[in-house]
């Protein structure tokens, strides 16, 4: 009779090991600057424009980030990650503002443990095993950080 189980570990190491991914892949945000950083500002004040705004701005800085190495599980979480991402860059370089130029879905990698069982006796013997992989998806999106003059 053959029987299969399937350790505690198995799922520890799992865990452990997608932990470690998100962890090394830190939190992937950068800027190219193309005009002058102000003195930064609240993340909260950073207002999201899916098109450039009426009135009078100015372009700071291009900006790039993603959801890596975030917990986030869902499309919606990771969108809202990214987005927190971009307002938190912009405030750094006192952006006001940063028109959206686009978001989207990028494969970042897998990851996968397993895990296998033998034992002998005599002439017989008996093995087992067991794995899993996961695909890694994130959340990619661009703007441009910008300063809205006040009206």
């Amino acid at each position: 009779m053959f029987e299969l189980r399937v350790p505690g570990r198995l799922f520890i190491a799992f865990g452990l090991a997608a932990f470690v991914a998100g962890t090394l892949t830190g939190c992937a945000s950068s800027h190219v600057m193309i005009g002058k950083a102000r003195s930064p500002i609240s993340p909260e004040l950073v207002q999201i424009y899916t098109q450039p705004p009426n009135g009078k701005y100015e372009e700071i800085a291009t900006l790039d980030t993603s959801s890596q190495g975030s917990f986030s599980f869902t499309a919606q979480r990771k969108t809202d990650q990214v987005i927190k991402r971009l307002k938190q860059e912009a405030a750094k370089l006192g952006a006001n503002g940063v028109v959206l130029r686009g978001i989207g879905d990028q494969v970042s990698g897998s990851i996968g443990t397993g895990l296998g069982q033998d034992s002998y006796s005599g002439n017989t013997a008996v093995s087992g095993g067991i794995g899993i992989s996961a695909g890694l998806h994130q959340k990619v999106a661009s703007g441009i950080a910008i300063y809205v003059e006040p009206n």
